[in-house]
């Protein structure tokens, strides 16, 4: 009877362990599958990968294209802004004088607004203007007057000529609706500032057209040449 027991006993135990085991594999296959969904597929070219994957929010889903969108926004008035108010002092012209009043007006209302961004979405961003942006302004502040004024038009011409098709794309693909209202107030933003970028009349198109390089200091023309990232600004007038 001991024995019997014993057997009967050791059978149930091992029928528990294979069902144990039966229903432990699919919950762990599950759980590689959601964390795949989770992590979304790889980030389109041209975009800064945070590798946080896609993230759920009160506003929508939340890629790392657009983070890097809102960062590049955040980036753009770092040194948009200090830019644009060097030109209001250096200009001789009115008209780059002008320019330089739409990109203080712009980037004071877009920072704003991205940094309300950043703060609903939980985002961590930039506090000083990248390594290439930081040498354009190197570049203005050490330009001579008789060079100054050519120069802050081709690096501001060219740097938002290149965000309209990274704009388009945010605002055409985003589901996130505070990334949504971003882009749309910068597509305007950028619009109002090629504008009067090129009411200066000191617009190279030849060289702006050249989008694989950024625009040389005429002083050195030889130097800096490289890939000029998407830049934002903003316009003083509300988009329509």
């Amino acid at each position: 009877m001991a024995t019997r027991y014993t057997i009967g006993s050791g059978l149930v135990i091992t029928a528990l362990a294979v069902t144990l085991i039966a229903l432990l594999i699919p919950v762990s296959k599950f759980g590689d599958r959601a964390s795949a969904a989770t992590a979304g597929p790889a980030a389109p070219p041209g975009v800064e990968d945070d590798g946080a994957g896609t993230m759920s929010t009160a506003y929508g889903p939340l890629t790392p294209a657009d983070r890097d969108f809102v960062r590049k926004v955040r980036l753009a008035g770092l040194w948009e802004l200090p830019a644009g108010r060097q030109a209001q002092q250096r200009g001789t012209r009115p008209s780059v004088r002008t320019a330089g009043e739409h990109l203080v007006e712009g980037h004071t209302e877009l920072d704003r607004q991205v940094l309300q961004v950043g703060q609903a979405l939980g985002m961590d961003l930039p506090d000083k203007p990248s390594a290439q942006q930081q040498d354009w302004l190197n570049q203005l502040t050490n330009a001579p007057n008789s060079e100054y004024e050519r120069l802050f038009i081709q690096l501001l011409r060219r740097a938002h000529g290149k965000v309209f098709g990274l704009l388009a794309q945010i605002r055409a693909q985003t589901r996130n609706s505070m990334v949504r209202a971003l882009a749309t107030s910068a597509n305007g933003t950028v619009l109002d500032h090629i504008t009067v970028l090129e009411e200066s009349g000191l617009v190279d198109f030849d060289s702006v057209s050249d989008a694989g390089q950024a625009p040389a200091s005429p002083a050195n023309p030889a130097h800096h040449q490289g890939v000029s990232p998407p830049q934002m600004s903003h316009r003083r007038n509300e988009v329509k």
